[in-house]
């Protein structure tokens, strides 16, 4: 079975650099990903990337653009994550999923995220930086 989840790659502007949200994994907390959850009932995969983005990280911000789906191991299923580039707003209360937060570079985030899915999916949202 094949569980559906999205995600969001939320980028912010800091002066002239531009800086990427990483959050420490659930499982493992020494472990830096991408915000992402279960897609509810009801929600299409963006409302779904907006809200685990805002539980996970406290963060909130508008969809600039689709960044395509990954397959990845949940737990031992296959899960399929559609990601979508978000850029930052505000920080808002977050669910108190205790997660770390990191805001870092671009070359940073891809040194830390140990997932080459995962790196993918940030590498593709680098060609939308110019519109954040």
């Amino acid at each position: 079975m094949i569980v559906l989840q999205a995600g969001g790659l939320v980028v912010r502007r800091a002066g002239d650099a531009l800086e990427l949200l990483i959050v420490s994994s659930r499982r493992d907390p020494s472990v830096w990903v991408l915000p992402k959850g279960h897609i509810e009932p009801g929600e299409t995969a963006a409302q779904a990337a907006l809200r685990e983005v805002r539980e996970e990280a406290g963060v909130d911000g508008d969809l600039v653009a689709p960044l395509g789906d990954v397959t990845v191991d949940q737990y031992g299923r296959e899960a399929r994550v559609s990601f979508f580039l978000i850029r930052y707003r505000e920080d808002v209360p977050s669910n108190g999923e205790g997660r770390r937060i990191r805001w870092c570079s671009y070359d940073e985030a891809m040194s830390l995220i140990p997932f080459e899915a995962t790196r993918g999916i940030v590498r593709r949202g680098r060609r939308f930086f110019p519109q954040i």
